[in-house]
């Protein structure tokens, strides 16, 4: 009897882990999202609709308590210690429809950037802004609304902006934008069409290398992968045209880091991607520097390396061994910093 009852018991936690693997596929959201949209087009039948949509929002809220291993720091980990995951993806149902296929995929992007920053502990309470260009034509970009924490950003949340950082779409909060913190990014935005992405966050690290004289220096691997890094001398809250003209010379028209003195670190990319690998191998060489200037007593007593011999990463990784009988023009080819990025992407999903 015991054995039967087990085996019962078996059967049935099967069966529910084989629903919730359907419930929480791509293709029956896909699906789900699709039977909406055209509920809303007919417009007839409000009782399907409202089943619909009540069926998305349990998807969107039904998160399991168990989570695996995550980078040490950030209010997620404590979330996730106390089994909360808020979904970094809720456009669902009819909050969905309003935004084009290619908005809905970088307002994922973003809101998992600020989940990994808030991971990484590399978030300041409510401040520091991560943003991303959504069109060049138009000029409307996406930012975190202020009073957020990085660990509460969702891709709906997600307030769209001008120019001028005047609201353009308030997403599904209440909240405003801190005008002051988009300047930086505007200023950038504005003279480099090639920038889709820019990040600024503070570290300990990074604000104690911000201010040393000597700045970053050549010591490790990831501080010569960044290439020419560039600085920006601190003069408080970012207000007026003539820093951020002042701004968009320190930067350039290829730099892809820049060090605030006294301040902060930004970096900037042509994909989202792009943005955090540069951010992260940044953050890495300050935590480097820092670490060993404490230990070596001065910059004298360090062995620098040379970066006319480093050899930067390629552009893209191809997949496959090389060997003679492979078409090379079948190789998966990558981006900079989206392998890194897709695992990080897999780790998040592992969480929810």
């Amino acid at each position: 009897v015991l054995l039967s009852g087990l085996r019962q018991d078996f059967n049935l936690m099967e069966q529910r882990k084989r629903v919730s693997m359907i419930l929480q596929s791509p293709a029956f959201c896909e699906e789900l999202e699709t039977l909406i949209q055209e509920q809303l087009k007919k417009g007839k039948d409000a009782t399907n609709l409202l089943a619909l949509q009540q069926m998305a929002d349990f998807m969107t809220t039904s998160v399991p308590t168990a989570c695996p291993m995550v980078p040490q720091g950030g209010m997620a980990a404590l979330n996730m210690s106390l089994g909360i995951v808020i979904p970094v993806n809720d456009l669902r149902g009819s909050v969905s429809v309003a935004y084009e296929k290619s908005e809905k995929l970088l307002r994922c992007k973003l809101a998992a950037l600020y989940r990994l920053a808030d991971l990484f502990g590399w978030s300041q309470l409510i401040y520091n802004h991560l943003t991303v260009r959504l069109s060049s034509d138009q000029e409307r970009f996406l930012i975190v609304p202020f009073g957020l924490l990085y660990s509460e950003v969702t891709a709906s949340s997600l307030v769209k902006v001008d120019m001028q950082g005047e609201i353009v779409d308030r997403g599904s909060t209440n909240l405003g934008v801190n005008q002051a913190g988009f300047t930086l990014h505007s200023a950038i935005y504005a003279t480099r069409p090639d920038v889709r992405c820019i990040i600024h966050i503070h570290t300990p690290a990074g604000a104690a290398v911000s201010a040393m004289k000597c700045g970053l220096l050549p010591i490790s691997p990831e501080a010569l992968s960044l290439g020419e890094v560039a600085y920006h001398d601190y003069h408080g809250i970012l207000v007026d045209q003539e820093e951020t003209l002042a701004i968009q010379k320190s930067l350039g028209p290829k730099g892809k880091v820049l060090i605030l003195r006294n301040h902060g670190l930004v970096s900037v990319g042509e994909t989202v991607e792009e943005a955090f690998y540069h951010i992260h191998n940044l953050v890495t060489a300050c935590e480097i520097q820092v670490r060993t200037l404490a230990g070596m007593g001065g910059p004298d007593n360090l062995v620098t390396l040379d970066p006319g011999k480093y050899k930067a990463r390629r552009q893209c990784s191809e997949l496959g061994d090389g060997g003679d009988d492979e078409d090379l023009d079948t190789h998966l080819k990558w981006q900079v910093g989206e392998q890194e990025f897709e695992a990080l992407m897999r780790m998040l999903d592992n969480l929810v």
